[in-house]
């Protein structure tokens, strides 16, 4: 099987002692299809059977379901974590007791403001009962959590928060943004603006190597931008940044319902993106269907649309968070206004618009090149076009540009406006090869790269590193040990530099 799922979030009830203004699944009473504890615990099982390492039970109000410490304590049993998310109302001494006997993980507690902010969306004295909560849970030994809904009505009390969460010895932070569903729909000025993603961003970032105090982003904040990465790789323990590599539903995550239905993910609640029931099949037999979950495990970078269509990352991030395409454009292919790297492109583009020396732009476009940041540089090439620039420079590193941003016809138009001028210039013979390659007329584009390659001075063995990989790429190994041996005659010691890749292509 393709796709092995670690991970999944179930919504063990729709009951709820609140009626909070966001929740997102419109929460009241119990739905009267709600499994039975005997179905519950046999979901527990094949939960286990599928592998999962932890599951996280919400709901509704997960502590508002009688049997609750008999499915954590099953769920134990069959080696899987158990976590939860609750409003933290019913969460007394004897209830932590029970829940911590019966084995649960962590405990979230869902906390949206101070004082009467918090009681506003959720129920009048709900924020001073939390804040026993937390007490009580540190005095237990529990891991205190917290997970904020973010909108306009508490983005700017963030810092107040993390001093109160701070006092109450919260180890973990997690925010995410309110987004247009179920009650909060119908507060749609409560909804962040776009641009305050950044200043959301900014805020975790600032509390790095602050304290014990983990702050950071659920999967509906980020993508691609340095703090988003450095934010996520900190959240899974490793010193080095961590990039988004795009939504898991369906892939390494799922949801279920209180009925035992399944879906990619429990905030989607489009009714057509159910793949089944286990009431009617088992979860192994939904999960391993090649049919199942085909939306999310047959999505591609050209079925996206807007900025997302277009971006590099795009093959990637897929999109980033799928809701949030969702629930803000109606369409799981649509563009996601919350991406904060194509907020950073806009922002850059306004920038550029206002900039007219062509000297100060061309070197700019070569610095943002030469440093990675490739659609910043494409945005700069294209002013530059507009202002009808046509130096054999310009038409080189714009060549460079949109080869590694994938446009490879508007690259090879690039490098062929170099050649006009200049019909000796290797590094425009081997951008017009490898364009070629990738545009499948591949032996006119080898024929490219092979002049380049013979062209070049033994100080200059790039085109000889293309010509392998290219050739690599296309499965001609034989060809690439040949062009190996080739470079070797013109700069003695160019296998030993590539050494790994050359017993690689001896082995096979």
């Amino acid at each position: 099987m393709e796709y092995m799922p670690t991970t999944a979030v179930w919504e063990v009830t729709m009951g709820c002692n609140m009626q909070c203004k966001h929740c997102g699944s419109r929460c009241k009473e119990p739905l009267p299809d709600e499994l039975t504890t005997e179905e519950a615990l046999d979901l527990c099982d094949q939960i286990g059977d599928l592998g999962l390492q932890w599951i996280t039970l919400s709901g509704g109000e997960p502590l508002t379901r009688k049997d609750i410490c008999q499915l954590i304590a099953r769920l134990r049993q069959n080696n899987v974590i158990p976590n939860i998310i609750t409003n933290g109302w019913l969460l007394t001494e004897e209830m932590l007791d029970q829940l911590l006997e019966a084995g649960v993980g962590s405990l979230a507690i869902s906390i949206d403001g101070l004082g009467e902010k918090h009681d506003y969306m959720r129920r009048p004295g709900s924020f001073e009962r939390d804040m026993k909560t937390l007490e009580l849970m540190d005095r237990k030994g529990a891991t205190t959590a917290v997970i904020t809904t973010v909108t306009k009505g508490n983005i700017n009390d963030l810092e107040e928060m993390y001093q109160v969460f701070k006092e109450k010895n919260v180890k973990l932070w997690q925010l995410q943004i309110g987004l247009p569903m179920g009650n909060l729909k119908d507060q749609s000025d409560l909804i962040m603006d776009p641009e305050q993603v950044e200043d959301l961003l900014d805020f975790m970032y600032s509390k790095l190597n602050q304290g014990e105090m983990k702050v950071y982003p659920a999967d509906c904040v980020g993508y691609y931008t340095d703090k988003d990465s450095i934010l996520r790789g900190m959240i899974l323990g490793y010193d080095e940044p961590v990039v988004w590599s795009g939504c898991g539903a369906g892939k390494h995550g799922f949801g279920i319902l209180q009925n035992g239905e399944i879906l990619g993910c429990t905030s989607i609640r489009d009714r057509d993106f159910i793949e089944g029931s286990i009431r009617e099949r088992s979860l192994r037999s939904i999960w391993e269907d090649e049919e199942s979950f085909s939306w999310s495990r047959k999505m591609s970078k050209d079925k996206l649309s807007g900025q997302c269509k277009e971006c590099m990352h795009g093959d990637t991030c897929l999109g980033g968070c799928s809701n949030t395409r969702i629930t803000m454009q109606g369409d799981v292919y649509g563009e996601n206004e919350y991406c904060a790297y194509s907020l950073r492109l806009k922002k850059c583009s306004k920038i550029i618009e206002q900039k007219e020396d062509k000297e100060e732009l061309l070197a700019t476009a070569y610095g943002l090149a030469k440093t990675g940041e490739y659609e910043v540089a494409k945005i700069v090439a294209e002013k530059l076009e507009a202002l009808g620039e046509t130096s054999n420079d310009f038409y080189s590193v714009a060549g460079f540009i949109y080869f590694t941003l994938g446009k490879y016809e508007k690259s090879l138009a690039y490098n062929e406006a170099v050649l006009k001028v200049d019909q000796a210039d290797t590094y425009a013979k081997k951008g017009k090869g490898l364009c070629l390659c990738k545009m499948n007329q591949v032996e006119e584009g080898l024929r490219y790269i092979e002049m380049a390659a013979n062209e070049t001075s033994a100080e200059d063995m790039e085109p000889y590193e293309d010509w392998i990989a290219t050739l690599c790429g296309l499965g001609n190994t034989e060809e690439a040990l040949r062009v190996f041996e080739k470079a070797e005659e013109k700069q003695a010691g160019f296998i030993e530099k590539h050494q790994e890749t050359y017993d690689l292509l001896k082995a096979n």
